[in-house]
């Protein structure tokens, strides 16, 4: 009896353990329906609105029209003209085998382009179209061993696998497409090359009404495609000028590859088009039009409603210093004068270009830049091209036009003073023989600085320059010392006037010219007639200028205003921003001092023995100015360059210009330079006297769009 109670009692401890155990499971079930509770009655209407969630993007749509650019007097040069479009709009869900059935219900429609096609573009089309046969070209075992390497993620995986598969697809393949198909594929290349809800272009030249109507009657069956109106740039006045004014990229060219992070971080689109050289550059922010902004309301990547932000419009207008006119003119007259020198091989083998900068010189409004250049084509031929930009990006030795700034500097150090003479004789300089430019039957004499600059002299400068280096010296024999410093204390003064130094032109790209590395005092009095240094035309001008508005460097510029959009055909915008004149800095000379080579400029032009007295002496306009040559050996041939600077009217100046022509001529002197500078200060005043008449010189009436003659317009539609 005691033996059975004591197996009672060891059986007793399992059915406490069970009941434990059920009390357990119970009171988890308990909690699990009291969390599925909460879940549901609490937070249910939470959890119900994260999967109804939508959420809110915003981007900018549509191709804004560029500003339109205007020359001085409010004639459109540079304007845009109307379109047809054809565009696409991807959502963040849109698969690659959605775009493809829309890219190929679309090319029924419209011709496509192909020739922009790459064998890149044609071996992810294959792959997309050809799924079996491509994704026999990776076996298992290659996937396998790829997905146990445990150093690459899924997505590298991917890629490893999807870049064998083009490794190992052939010529063949890629080059099994037909016609139709590679108008599919053109379109779809097109697709992938926006962002998401970015509208892109997928055809906007040569899109026929046809077309537009048949697309537009199938907009329902082509998710994404729309049609819409583009804009493409156009130049009323042919290639005049169009090396300034610049250029802008198409859509399919989009962001320069150079700058796509600085645009991209302004809100820019890479398939935008940007200014990429030049006005059109230098005033992108300007110019751009602004996109519509709108705001996508999407669920899971698809679109749900769209609402508008803010409206898109035009860029800004720029207007230019430029006076298109005039700009016309002298680019002829430069052809005209440039060709008959060409044309004169024997005299002038190396002549391929030559140069004209006119500007006010009170202030810096460039009225006319304009370069020329031969250039062969792709048959040898040789053609004229515009080279405007030549004029602050390319550098030349001036000669004697810069020998105003030697007299100045010699005024400025105190080793010359007004109306000091010096003895005009040849100079042994080094061991080596300099002296002035005429022949030596005309005698050796003293000359004043009036009359040094009138004939030119260059043994006059040379002394004014030995004086600035303490130069030690006798007449007829070898310096004995000098001081190296007079190469940076001439440059310095130089520099006052724009010479060798930055001239602040408000375009890109401007070259400060070139410094000559030697120091030799032979080299030190070539710097002094300007044979050593080089300097741009647009230096050139902006010297002269300060010389003629009583010793104030401007800075040369191009735009003139800038302006709101146009609201009506004849009427342009208000002012947003007026580009004043901008001293640089005050030359350091006295008026008397300034006033003294003021006339001896004045004497070249009126002189009996001026070096411009044929061209000017009988000109109505009472004209100042200064010629230079300067040697230039090209390989072993010694070649010359031209120069003329000057402005009018003497008394009260109002333009001032430079003309420069590299290479002239090799023994005898053309005078292609000092033609140039007349004729074109001849056509300066008689358009002047013109406009005049015509009331064209007033700008009272605001916002007034002005239309040039029908025979100085000639239309010229581009796509850069």
């Amino acid at each position: 009896m005691k033996g059975k109670k004591q197996k009672d009692k060891k059986r007793n401890p399992l059915p406490f353990r069970m009941n434990i155990l059920f009390f357990a499971v119970f009171v988890l079930f308990t909690l699990l329906i009291l969390r599925l509770g909460i879940v549901q009655i609490v937070n249910g209407n939470d959890y119900l609105k994260e999967v109804e969630r939508t959420e809110n993007v915003k981007a900018n749509n549509g191709s804004p029209p560029r500003g339109k650019i205007y020359d001085r007097y409010r004639n459109v040069i540079v304007d845009n003209v109307p379109m047809n479009a054809i565009t696409y709009t991807r959502t963040q869900s849109t698969k690659p085998d959605e775009m493809l059935k829309v890219a190929r219900k679309l090319a029924q429609l419209i011709k496509m382009n192909t020739e922009k096609i790459t064998d890149r573009d044609r071996q992810d089309y294959w792959l997309l179209t050809h799924p079996e046969e491509a994704e026999k070209l990776v076996s298992k075992e290659e996937i396998k061993r790829l997905e146990d390497n445990k150093d690459l993620t899924k997505d590298e995986v991917n890629k490893n696998i999807y870049q064998m598969q083009l490794d190992r697809i052939t010529e063949e393949n890629i080059q099994s497409f037909n016609k139709a198909e590679l108008e599919v594929l053109a379109i779809f290349r097109e697709f992938n090359t926006g962002y998401a809800l970015s509208p892109q272009i997928i055809k906007n030249e040569g899109v026929t009404t046809e077309e537009m109507a048949r697309v537009s009657e199938n907009l329902a069956k082509m998710p994404g495609v729309n049609v819409t109106t583009d804009w493409k740039r156009t130049y009323a006045v042919g290639d005049t000028l169009r090396s300034i004014l610049g250029k802008v990229s198409s859509s399919k060219e989009g962001l320069p590859s150079e700058l796509v992070n600085s645009y991209t971080a302004k809100g820019y689109a890479l398939n935008d088009r940007v200014g990429t050289s030049y006005v059109e550059s230098q005033y992108e922010d300007v110019l751009k039009g602004q996109k519509e902004e709108i705001e996508y309301i999407t669920k899971k990547g698809s679109v749900l409603e769209e609402q508008l932000v803010k409206e898109g419009h035009s860029g800004k207008d720029v207007v230019l210093t430029v006076d298109m006119k005039l700009q016309k003119e002298v680019e002829k007259i430069v052809e005209e004068e440039l060709g008959k020198q060409v044309a004169k091989y024997w005299e002038s083998p190396f002549l391929d270009r030559a140069f004209v900068v006119m500007m006010d010189p009170h202030t810096g409004e460039i009225m006319s830049m304009v370069g020329k250049r031969y250039t062969e084509n792709t048959d040898g031929q040789k053609e004229m091209q515009d080279y405007a930009l030549g004029t602050f990006t390319s550098a030349y030795e001036a000669g004697s036009a810069v020998k105003g700034a030697t007299v100045l500097t010699g005024y400025m150090t105190g080793k010359l003073s007004i109306g000091e003479t010096q003895f005009d004789a040849p100079m042994n300089i080094g061991g080596e023989k300099k002296s002035s430019w005429f022949n030596a039957s005309q005698g050796s004499k003293y000359l004043n600085d009036i009359q040094a600059l009138e004939i030119s002299s260059n043994v006059y400068m040379f002394k004014t320059a030995l004086k600035i280096a303490n130069a030690s010296t006798s007449h007829n024999q070898p310096t004995v010392r000098y001081d190296e410093k007079a190469f940076e204390i001439m440059r310095n003064h130089y520099s006052q006037f724009g010479l060798g130094v930055n001239t602040g032109i408000d375009l890109p790209g401007e070259t400060y010219g070139l410094k000559g590395p030697e120091r030799k005092p032979g080299l030190l009095l070539d710097l002094a007639i300007g044979q050593y240094d080089l300097y741009t035309p647009m230096q050139l001008a902006q010297y002269v200028s300060a010389i003629a508005n009583g010793g104030y460097r401007i800075e040369p510029h191009i735009m003139k205003e800038i302006r709101d959009p146009n609201r009506s055909e004849n009427r342009i915008g208000p002012i947003v921003y007026e580009n004043k004149p901008k001293v640089l800095n005050r030359i350091n000379v006295s008026q008397r001092e300034l006033q003294q080579v003021q006339n001896g400029f004045y004497q070249v032009a009126h002189g009996s023995r001026g070096t411009a007295r044929d061209q000017f002496r009988n000109a109505s306009y009472n004209a100042a100015a200064k010629s230079g040559t300067a040697e230039k050996y090209i390989g072993e041939v010694l070649t010359y360059n031209t120069t003329l600077i000057g402005y009018a009217p003497f008394d009260n100046p109002e333009i001032a210009y430079s003309v420069v022509v590299p290479w002239s001529h090799l023994n005898k002197d053309p005078i292609v330079n000092k033609t140039i500078a007349k004729r074109i200060m001849d056509k300066y005043f008689e358009l002047k006297k013109e406009a005049e008449e015509k009331g064209l010189l007033d700008t009272s009436i605001e916002g007034e769009v002005r239309t040039m003659d029908n025979e100085d317009v000639e239309t010229n539609e581009a796509t850069e």
